[in-house]
């Protein structure tokens, strides 16, 4: 997904609603020279439009995560009857395969057209379920959708995207059910390793005030420019557990989402003092923090981690060579680095060790991320290595559509529906 600084253009246009409905309605009479703007506004078969008033401009277009689905929909098509008509090995077949790699590794863009007011628009046929990061491009402006208060935020502001939510028929993993709720807590912890207060969201399982029962955690860890709210609002991290639990697919655990910085990103702290600095903290303040103040299996067997991107290679870096402390470790879409016989060499060095304590060693990524090759790179190595873990792709860039799908996988198998009381 490309970087993008996004320029908050905010135009004069009136209120904004949602319709569920099967299309999408015509635009009000205008008022006091633009219209009343609905954007984005998502029917009841899934079908979904963007507007946005720009009575000015001469160009805009939308790009959006959802739009790439589209546009491989078409590819697909053109590649299933080329290889109909001239085989796999075809040079136009690998052309489309490439092209259908690198859509999927970026946001679709389509062009909006513009009616009498001044009104952009574009209807998308019907877009499968999920949650979708756009923007517009307004005359070579990038910007958010000024009429969508809903944004995907991070600590830098290069990565600011409006959200779209496509519902599914009934209700999906990530969706709030009618089940029993967990909490998540704001808590403040005081960092001996980083000289500060640093804070961190907690979740605890439904009915944890009820009861005296001690639970396993797993520290979760965001990725790059993100922060300890992330795997919350945008990971909707507490209503998978929720439902996961609900359905008794995985035990009721404590998840604890820290920021993964020790000190914040835009400060310039070299990259290895950010690393090291964090394991410290993770290590000696927070998890200590954690387990004075819940009730915590306090041992190895309890006690996972996890991470997504910059996460995930935090937790290749620290969790294979902290035994004592983790015994399950998961890593979304990244890997151990251009070599990782050189940056791993130690771990591969004991891996008699690694494999009698790491009950679970876990690493997924989509197809087509970007970091796919490091990725598969660093599992080749772990083979190689004679380390046992295991390796899991699925269709997806290097997306939040990606991380909540192998939150939902993993969280069931990191002490299963019965949980470990060791």
């Amino acid at each position: 997904m490309r970087l993008r600084t996004l320029l908050l253009l905010l135009p004069a246009i009136v209120t904004a609603g949602f319709a569920q409905q099967a299309a999408p309605p015509a635009q009000p009479a205008a008022v006091g020279g633009l219209a009343n703007v609905r954007s984005p506004e998502v029917s009841a078969d899934r079908r979904v439009t963007f507007r946005i008033a720009a009575p000015k401009a001469s160009a805009v277009s939308v790009i959006c995560e959802c739009l790439t689905l589209e546009e491989i929909a078409k590819r697909n098509t053109q590649l299933a009857r080329l290889k109909q008509q001239f085989g796999d090995a075809n040079p136009e077949v690998a052309r489309v395969t490439r092209e259908i790699a690198t859509i999927r590794s970026n946001q679709g863009e389509r062009a909006l057209a513009k009616d009498a007011n001044g009104v952009w628009m574009l209807t998308l046929p019907p877009v499968d379920a999920d949650l979708y990061e756009y923007h517009f491009n307004v005359d070579g402006f990038e910007m958010l959708d000024p009429r969508n208060p809903v944004v995907k935020y991070n600590s830098r502001p290069n990565l600011i995207e409006s959200v779209l939510e496509v519902p599914g028929s009934s209700p999906m993993f990530y969706d709030v059910r009618p089940v029993a709720h967990g909490k998540v807590d704001i808590r403040y912890y005081d960092s001996k390793a980083t000289g500060s207060t640093r804070r961190a969201f907690v979740y605890t399982p439904p009915n944890y005030d009820k009861s005296n029962a001690k639970l396993p955690v797993l520290y979760l860890l965001h990725g790059a420019d993100g922060d300890e709210t992330v795997w919350t609002t945008f990971g909707r991290m507490n209503l998978i557990m929720d439902n996961l639990i609900a359905e008794k697919k995985a035990v009721p655990m404590i998840v604890v989402t820290p920021f993964a910085y020790a000190y914040p990103p835009a400060g310039g702290t070299a990259g290895d003092k950010q690393r090291t600095d964090f394991e410290k903290d993770l290590l000696g303040d927070l998890i200590p923090f954690v387990q004075a103040n819940y009730r915590t299996l306090a041992n190895r067997e309890n006690r996972a981690l996890a991470g997504l991107s910059m996460g995930g290679g935090l937790t290749l870096a620290i969790g294979p060579r902290h035994l004592d402390t983790f015994s399950r470790l998961a890593v979304f879409s990244s890997g151990a680095g251009n070599n990782p016989q050189e940056s791993m060499k130690d771990v591969a060095a004991n891996s008699k060790a690694v494999n009698a304590q790491l009950k679970m060693f876990w690493m997924g990524i989509g197809t087509e991320d970007p970091g796919y090759a490091g990725a598969k790179r660093t599992a080749d190595f772990l083979d190689t290595a004679g380390i046992k873990h295991s390796f899991k792709t699925i269709p997806g860039a290097h997306t939040w559509i990606v991380w909540r799908r192998f939150l939902n996988e993993v969280a069931p198998q990191l002490w299963g529906a019965g949980g470990s009381t060791n």
